[in-house]
């Protein structure tokens, strides 16, 4: 396929700057869908196929964080090139890891952008999950399944996306605070207290039957997930 017909997704929600890229980008000979929006670009990424995409991180709606794990879970794999205003070394390894494959931060040179999304095109998009493995206790995203000691672990929707954002933030304490950003809707007004009883439940399916204790409250700040291995 000629590069001409390279399929671009841009999610922006500053209005100019889109504008600005999508002509700049059509100039260079890419086909180019936009979205101001986090979810009506969440909904252009899990319906059609694109070449490449460009998140910008903080939007309006759903949050580009949000967007590029949608489409992880969806097992679309199309490169992702992470925009953010913020200039912080955890935004960027976050976005990494969550499944993006490039990253820059405003304000930065068109060129730039241009050369990164004909790099990351070429590379293609493989099939690139890895398990992530806390000890003995392993999380498949392609099979959204979880496992101890090669025991299957069988969890609800939520256990298991509080379990996946624990594993990534592996010993670690992290907050009810920032379970409830990553792991809730954004809709959600409910009590805090939701978080403590989500904890139990995990404890029940991936500490208490196999005589672990790696999923521990922290007094005041949090929870913390460590290897059973130490």
């Amino acid at each position: 396929m000629k590069e001409a017909f390279m399929r671009v997704l841009l999610v922006e929600d500053e209005k100019e700057l889109a504008e600005t890229l999508r002509r700049g980008l059509i100039n260079e000979g890419f086909v180019v869908d936009v979205a101001n929006e986090g979810i009506g670009g969440a909904w252009l990424a899990l319906e059609n196929p694109y070449d490449v995409a460009i998140l910008d991180i903080m939007l309006p709606g759903k949050h580009g964080y949000q967007i590029l794990k949608d489409i992880r879970a969806a097992n679309i794999w199309t490169p992702v090139l992470m925009l953010t205003a913020k200039d912080g070394e955890y935004d960027q390894t976050d976005a990494f890891d969550l499944g993006a494959d490039d990253y820059l931060t405003k304000p930065f040179s068109f060129m730039v952008l241009v050369a990164r999304l004909r790099a990351l095109i070429r590379r293609g998009a493989p099939e690139r999950p890895v398990n992530l493995t806390v000890g003995t206790l392993v999380l498949d995203p392609v099979r959204r399944s979880v496992s101890r000691e090669g025991t299957t672990v069988s969890l609800t929707p939520k256990e298991y996306a509080i379990l996946h954002y624990l594993m990534r933030r592996h010993d670690e304490v992290v907050s009810k605070a920032e379970i409830l950003d990553n792991v809730w809707d954004s809709a959600y007004e409910g009590s805090d207290n939701v978080v403590e009883v989500y904890m139990g439940y995990l404890r029940k399916k991936i500490d208490v039957p196999f005589g672990k204790a790696t999923l521990s409250t922290i007094r005041g700040m949090g929870y913390c997930l460590v290897s059973d291995d130490r």
